[in-house]
């Protein structure tokens, strides 16, 4: 009786965990492309600046990050001290501002789509440059992803949502979705060599110390000179409330998505969060095409489905890994 009370528990809190995550990010999704498209105001102007996201998004984690650490952190020393994130930081303020500045090219859902295909960076990187052989089913799942991408690429994007692109170009917006792909490996490396150094180092002190010197470095990028254009972003946002509210709950939407996260990852592994994560992918694509008008052909719904069969049966590989290590754990 008491193992099914401990059951259901774990199971309410992973439903709490995949709805919080979910919601969070979706939503994040839906005001991020709010703000890359639409036109605010009797004037029609457009948020230009969509770097400024990132600015916004790293100075709201940062006080986040700061308040979590006083109310639960054990007092206990080790962590990687802030100076050791500088690096990471500098890749992670690059990557994320091409992500983001794909979408003046590039649809959301195609957007999401290129990004989803992180292996293949990581597959290329591991083969040439430190000679890693993967097996064959991990080579089918980089196919059925590079496949889809490569086809959804290629395939004629509706006038529809060609008429909200800024300045639609194709070739340009997957080209900086994959270089935003290329910094996120060097940084997810180079913290994985943090954790390593210091093995006390929580989820709270990688935030703080990520987002303090993503704060420095997209200060100085966006108010650094007079003609910077944190200045034309900020003046944008007193003319048109509606953007800065939009830009709030996008930031805010980041930092309850990580708690979530490291809340998954804590009771369940990254297993689990790797699986809610990807599934969020796929249904930010269908509520984009539903909610925000950007009509997908059968064509373009096949090359989705074709990427997260992949990335799905990338799941499965790591999950028969997981179940080969516990048992031999247990003999």
């Amino acid at each position: 009786m008491e193992a099914t009370g401990v059951g259901l528990r774990r199971a309410l809190v992973l439903v709490f965990c995949v709805a919080g995550i979910w919601s969070a990010y979706i939503y994040q999704g839906i005001l991020q492309e709010t703000l890359s498209t639409k036109r605010f105001g009797p004037d029609g102007k457009r948020f230009e600046h969509l770097s400024f996201l990132n600015l916004a998004q790293n100075v709201i984690c940062l006080v986040w990050s700061y308040i979590m650490i006083n109310l639960w952190s054990s007092g206990s020393s080790g962590g990687a001290p802030w100076w050791t994130y500088w690096s990471a930081g500098i890749t992670n303020t690059i990557g994320p501002a091409m992500g983001i500045e794909a979408l003046k090219y590039i649809s959301y859902p195609a957007q999401v789509l290129a990004k989803s295909s992180k292996m293949i960076p990581v597959m290329l990187m591991g083969t040439l440059v430190y000679g890693i052989r993967y097996s064959f089913p991990e080579y089918i799942c980089t196919f059925l992803v590079a496949g889809g991408v490569s086809m959804f690429a290629l395939i004629k994007t509706s006038k529809k949502s060609i008429s909200k692109l800024e300045h639609p170009n194709a070739p340009l917006g997957y080209g900086l979705c994959f270089l935003n792909l290329a910094f996120d490996g060097f940084t997810n490396a180079t913290q994985d060599s943090i954790n390593t150094r210091y093995p006390k180092t929580s989820a709270w002190d990688i935030m703080l110390g990520m987002n303090l010197w993503g704060t420095l470095y997209n200060m100085i990028y966006m108010f650094g000179w007079p003609q910077a254009s944190g200045f034309e972003a900020v003046r944008f946002c007193k003319q048109h409330p509606e953007a800065a509210q939009d830009i709030l709950f996008y930031c805010l939407c980041g930092a309850i998505g990580q708690n979530f996260i490291f809340l998954t990852v804590r009771r369940f592994g990254s297993l689990a969060n790797t699986t809610i994560t990807t599934t969020r992918k796929f249904f930010s694509i269908v509520v984009s095409s539903l909610l925000s008008g950007n009509p997908l052909s059968t064509k373009q719904w096949s090359c989705i489905l074709m990427v997260f069969a992949g990335l799905s049966y990338q799941i499965f590989l790591k999950w028969k890994k997981l179940q080969k290590l516990q048992k031999k754990r247990k003999v």
